[in-house]
């Protein structure tokens, strides 16, 4: 349960963190320099009214995925980070757990490449975050909890088999899959640990025969860049290039999105920058292989 200190906490730090900062417009009249309270929701992927309870002290039992996400949204430094899990009454996570830590200075990196899709996820293939032109071409990510937000089981539980959006070949789809589940065997290896981890593994063999074929065979398989074509609702196909950057010593995933200049595609990645989410309402719970 959350100290009385939580609420007020979150309050002092919205207020020192600049819209600019945050990678938002400034926008009008504003009567503090900090966030309001519909941008730091906006930022953390939660609603405003639950801020509002929890700077109020009536949302009293957050949980670490919306205190990570808040760590995230206010910028804090991973000491801050630490205290915030405190004050939520929370252990911080160990150095035996899946970083889900995005440094200050990658959270700007990612604050510069508004005109890109881009998704950060965890060693697990847990979605940490995604900025919105990621979520317009992938589907809005927002509503997402628990394992949803988990690439391995939205790809291979999760509704419709994970086809989703993205365009695979018989072939390709044999080796993504082979390569997601080499990805967690090794994430499992380096944090043994990790009870969330395991229990996501446990779960995954439970739900799905092909996770727990390719589990027990040991498969070994890497993640290469790739260009993939993506079937967008609005605009149409997208091929784009697909590129998994790796952030040293923080063990997450950069997932980036990138179109050839000049081309078709080019231009529908800047149209989705101006519709956003907003005509995608009727797709949120589109099931999928958003990754």
């Amino acid at each position: 349960m959350a100290t009385a200190e939580f609420g007020p906490t979150i309050r002092r730090w919205r207020d020192r963190v600049s819209p600019e900062a945050a990678g938002l417009p400034a926008g009008g009249h504003r009567r503090a320099a900090g966030l309001r309270r519909e941008e730091l929701a906006l930022l953390a992927g939660i609603s405003v009214d639950y801020v509002t309870r929890l700077e109020q002290g009536r949302a009293t039992s957050p949980s670490e995925q919306v205190v990570e996400a808040l760590s995230r949204a206010l910028r804090l430094s991973g000491t801050e980070r630490a205290h915030l899990f405190q004050v939520a009454g929370l252990v911080p996570p160990g150095r035996g757990t899946v970083p889900a830590y995005i440094t200050p200075s990658v959270q700007r990196l990612l604050d510069r490449l508004t005109g890109t899709p881009v998704a950060v996820f965890d060693a697990a293939w847990t979605l940490l975050t995604a900025n919105p032109l990621y979520a317009a071409l992938m589907g809005d990510p927002s509503g997402w909890n628990g394992n949803e937000r988990n690439a391995v089981w939205r790809n291979l539980v999760g509704p419709g088999g994970g086809s989703g959006r993205v365009r695979h070949t018989p072939r390709e789809r044999r080796a993504f899959e082979v390569a997601l589940v080499a990805d967690l065997r090794a994430a499992a290896s380096r944090y043994p640990t990790d009870q969330r981890l395991r229990r996501l593994v446990d779960e995954l063999r439970a739900n799905s025969d092909r996770f727990a074929e390719l589990w027990d065979s040991g498969a070994v398989g890497r993640h290469e860049a790739s260009r993939k074509t993506i079937d967008h609702p609005q605009v149409g196909p997208l091929t784009l290039d697909c590129d998994i950057l790796d952030v040293v010593g923080g063990d997450l995933r950069i997932m980036v999105y990138t179109a050839e200049p000049g081309t078709k595609d080019a231009e529908r990645i800047a149209l989705l920058s101006v519709l956003g989410t907003q005509t995608l309402v009727e797709e949120a719970d589109t099931p999928g292989g958003r990754r």
